[in-house]
């Protein structure tokens, strides 16, 4: 049984390489893209991006620290680009100007599938033993 989680955690570190990679392919810039820009990819862990509202607000928010939407990958990744020029205004703001994840942290998600897989077993004991 032990071999479960070790087989989940290489198959999520294949699908995160894949993501990297994809992303790697898809934002080739050349040196007159890159002259005076900063990039930057938001991700989420859950479909947060797939609602137009959540989109919408990232975009306000980013916006206040000069970022501006490129493209929407998907419902979980959203790549943004500033001027340099921006960076002197960065310490007036109230969140980090280079975050790249917002909403659950994975350690959340970890606490929430684990507090499920126990529920769920004991949920099993109990009507097996009943």
């Amino acid at each position: 049984m032990s071999y479960i989680p070790i087989v989940a955690s290489t198959a999520g570190v294949a699908a995160a390489r894949r993501m990297r990679q994809e992303e790697e392919d898809m934002t080739g810039y050349s040196k007159d893209d890159l002259d005076g820009w900063e990039f930057k990819i938001v991700r989420a862990n859950t479909r947060k991006f797939k609602d137009y509202k959540a989109v919408q607000q990232l975009c306000d928010e980013e916006a206040k620290a000069g970022w501006e939407m490129v493209e929407k990958f998907d419902d979980t990744r959203i790549r943004f680009k500033r001027s340099v020029d921006r960076r002197s205004g960065d310490r007036h703001l109230e969140f980090d100007p280079y975050r790249t994840r917002i909403g659950m942290t994975e350690a959340t998600i970890g606490w929430i599938v684990g507090i499920s897989v126990a529920i769920v077993a004991l949920a099993v004991f109990i009507a097996k033993n009943s």
